[in-house]
């Protein structure tokens, strides 16, 4: 059993993903750029924010105002508190386990207490929180989930990371931890052999 379970957050733990690329697809429409909610959500899915922004500014070719983002954040926090709920199945896995767990997660450090916050789940995680942008490094880059296995003293090998998109999956498999993929529909053809997919968080009490 791990010492130490690194939780990715978004679309891991709280059922954020579909939401705030909702947000993005409503705010980019709102200036006459179209993107369909399957394809934002296959694109910038465990993505970084300027990358994901970059990739909109060279899709449509078009160059997006300085206050684009810090909007955007408004309207997806705005959003969170009104509908943003755990993922099916988190509060009876984070009851269950024994082991020290911790949050590990490319989005800014404010989003991360936000959302934790309001599904109820911050208590479990107190201020083991670790985010990208303490670091300057974002997944598929394995140097956050080594920065949290250092700060909270175990060795990676005795480290599971727990991911719902392949840049989180493959910063894992880099940081030389056992992963595990959270995938209740689709599996992608690209996910690497030596990963465990689970379709339930509940599947996981058994490996943690």
């Amino acid at each position: 059993m791990p010492q130490l379970t690194l939780f990715d957050l978004d679309g891991t733990l709280v059922d954020s993903e579909v939401l705030s690329n909702q947000v993005l697809v409503e705010v980019l429409a709102e200036q006459g750029l179209t993107f369909s909610l399957d394809e934002a959500v296959k694109r910038f899915r465990g993505g970084k924010m300027a990358e994901s922004i970059a990739d909109v500014e060279a899709h449509f070719d078009c160059r997006l105002s300085d206050d684009f983002v810090p909007h955007l954040r408004r309207r997806t926090a705005q959003a969170f508190e009104n509908s943003l709920q755990p993922i099916d199945g988190a509060l009876d896995l984070l009851n269950a386990l024994n082991s020290q767990m911790c949050i590990a997660s490319n989005g800014p450090p404010e989003k991360i207490r936000l959302s934790l916050t309001l599904t109820g789940l911050l208590p479990f995680f107190g201020d083991r929180l670790f985010s990208a942008y303490d670091v300057n490094a974002w997944k598929p880059d394995p140097e956050l989930f080594l920065d949290a296995a250092k700060r909270l003293g175990v060795a990676p090998s005795d480290c599971a990371v727990v991911e719902d998109s392949l840049p989180g999956i493959h910063g894992g498999l880099a940081a030389g931890m056992t992963v595990y993929a959270l995938f209740p529909n689709t599996i992608p053809p690209e996910l690497p052999e030596n990963v465990t997919v689970v379709r339930h968080l509940s599947e996981l009490k058994a490996h943690l």
